[in-house]
């Protein structure tokens, strides 16, 4: 079965086609100048890193360009490629992950290592389940080698150099759906899915704004703590946010609250620092504007001197020696030059606007901060009371939230229990009702079962019932048989007293009772019609022993002298006739029933 490769150059430019380094058979080089750096060979075109083979999924081939395809030379088989101007093999939709392919048209003597030689060449086989109707499934490790194993399809294989029908096939291959590819993909999806998930979660976080440090419960020791942040200028934040979360909490009562207004006092006292810092700022706020104002007013005489330079080169006297592109220059620059100057003056406009306005407030403001002096006096208590009167009702909030989430706690624990019990009662239920139609199934049962005893006793009567009767005929059949074999005895010893004279008026009224009643019994009778009927069934005869071995299936009582005496009895309905010759000499028996009746 083995073929030597004849045309090596064929089998280099089907792997090339296939993306893969020209190999022999045993994994040496096929070609000794082939050069993987610039992917070409002797009298092969270069590889395009376009083509097909040389990516995870071949880019299509042009409709109106027909793929060339070339003879492949195995060890054991030889593919030849199907007709280039035929449209491609029809495949099936792509299944997601697909690592298995169906191959069709095998020979019927090809094996699995015959397989494997032609389609190892595409890439690792994991595992290959071949069928006896000349199909199997190839398995590979990687999705890539499945269009690599399409490639191949359209191919007629022979193997070696056999013509028969059983060492040639042309084969089909096509996408497979297996569970495991699907499983895989499923497997790889939710992999990346969790990657995804990963590193949207780090990139949130990355992004998220760090969470404030957590409040630490109220202490004499943290009160002190505290106490001496807000002395601090650096720490008074921290200490003022830990502050108002403990009244928040409702920390204070009657024994904590000189604590507290000792903290609320030095709070208060960052008041005048904060009215002071931002007055500074004010301050350097006006001086900063002032210096811009006079950066800015500078830049703008600067703007009015380079904008009349402009001016006064347009005019005729400097204008008409300059030449057509300088004079284009100067007069884009002059226009950018007042656009930029305009610019800068309205915003120095309005930066004057605002100062008028200002202005104008103080003045208006000015006549009314008496009255503002004496209201805010007036403010301040009442601000005052308002304060006292939201730390009470803080205090009854507090004590109202815990006496809730007492009674939800306690709602709560009776709220299980009462869902515990009614999941019990529901559980014990549907136990109750699976059993009744457990027993309602089972009475049904055991009554078809009583119904079909019942018929089964009935049967069983009415076969014993048969069984009695036949017993019954045969024993009479039996009487009738000794009494008739005891009359021709007595009829045998009369005639031989006689004289030879009347022995032939004896033979006839023998001869005339025999013709007249040839069957003695019903089971006679009903022999003679089964005989009858199978030997109808043959015509051409049956000997004693077949008759004999079918009436047995029907009775086992029955033996061959009896069958045969009675067909010897009527030799108007049976005749025995003898065929074939020497050692095949066969007696058989035939029917002749409709020939007798024309004869009697």
């Amino acid at each position: 079965m083995g073929l030597p490769m004849s045309d090596p150059t064929a089998w280099a430019t089907a792997m090339n086609n296939l993306g893969m380094a020209p190999m022999s058979m045993t994994g040496q080089p096929l070609l000794p100048d082939f050069d993987p750096a610039l992917g070409m060979m002797t009298g092969i075109p270069p590889i395009n890193p376009m083509m097909p083979g040389l990516g995870i999924v071949p880019p299509p081939i042009p409709p109106d360009m027909p793929a060339v395809k070339e003879i492949i030379h195995c060890k054991s088989c030889t593919l030849f490629p199907p007709n280039p101007h035929l449209p491609p093999p029809a495949t099936r939709e792509r299944p997601p992950g697909c690592k298995t392919v169906f191959v069709g048209g095998l020979p019927e003597n090809g094996t699995e290592q015959i397989i494997m030689e032609v389609f190892e060449q595409c890439g690792e086989v994991i595992a290959i389940r071949k069928s006896k109707k000349n199909f199997c499934h190839i398995r590979f490790a990687e999705e890539f080698m499945v269009d690599k194993a399409l490639y191949l399809s359209g191919y007629r294989i022979r193997l070696g150099s056999s013509t028969d029908k059983k060492d040639t096939g042309r084969l089909h291959v096509d996408f497979a759906q297996a569970r495991d590819d699907l499983y895989e993909w499923e497997c790889k999806q939710r992999m990346l899915a969790r990657e995804e998930r990963h590193r949207r979660r780090l990139a949130e976080e990355r992004f998220r704004p760090p969470s404030p440090p957590p409040v630490v419960h109220y202490s004499d020791h943290e009160c002190s703590v505290v106490a001496e942040k807000l002395k601090d200028d650096t720490k008074f934040s921290e200490a003022i946010q830990t502050l108002l979360t403990w009244i928040e909490r409702g920390e204070v009562n009657r024994r904590t609250a000189n604590n507290f207004y000792s903290m609320i006092q030095s709070a208060n006292s960052h008041i005048r620092r904060l009215i002071n810092e931002k007055a500074a700022h004010e301050k350097e706020m006006e001086e900063a504007k002032e210096k811009f104002k006079l950066a800015l007013s500078g830049i703008l005489v600067q703007f009015e001197q380079i904008v009349a330079v402009y001016h006064s080169a347009s005019k005729q006297k400097a204008w008409d020696h300059f030449t057509k592109a300088q004079r284009k220059n100067i007069s884009v620059w002059c226009k950018q030059a007042e656009e930029i100057r305009n610019i800068h003056n309205d915003e120095l406009m309005g930066i004057r606007r605002e100062e008028e306005m200002e202005m104008s407030d103080e003045e208006i403001e000015d006549p009314s901060e008496m009255k503002e002096t004496e209201e805010s006096v007036l403010v301040s208590q009442v601000e005052a009371l308002k304060e006292e009167n939201d730390s009470l009702r803080w205090q009854l909030d507090a004590y109202r939230n815990e006496v809730e989430l007492l009674k939800q706690e306690q709602g709560k624990a009776t709220r299980d229990e009462d869902t515990t019990k009614e999941q019990q009662m529901k559980l014990l239920q549907q136990a109750l009702q699976g059993m009744q139609k457990h027993l309602l199934k089972v009475q049904e049962e055991y009554k078809k079962r009583e119904a079909e005893l019942e018929k089964v006793k009935e049967d069983k009567l009415k076969i014993e019932t048969l069984l009695e009767n036949l017993k019954e005929q045969q024993t009479m059949a039996d009487e009738e048989n000794k009494e008739g074999d005891a009359a021709d005895c007595q009829g045998s010893e009369s005639s031989t007293s006689r004289v030879c004279a009347c022995s032939q008026e004896k033979e006839c009224p023998m001869e005339k009772m025999l013709s007249n009643c040839p069957v003695k019994s019903e089971r006679e009778v009903l022999l003679v019609g089964i005989i009858s009927t199978f030997l109808h069934v043959h015509p051409f005869g049956a000997s004693i022993e077949y008759i004999c071995s079918y009436l047995q299936r029907l009775d086992s009582k029955i033996c061959t002298a009896e069958v045969e005496v009675l067909m010897t009895r009527l030799q108007n309905t049976f005749r025995q006739e003898l065929s074939g010759v020497g050692a095949s000499l066969e007696k058989r028996w035939k029917f002749c029933g409709f020939d007798g009746l024309k004869m009697t």
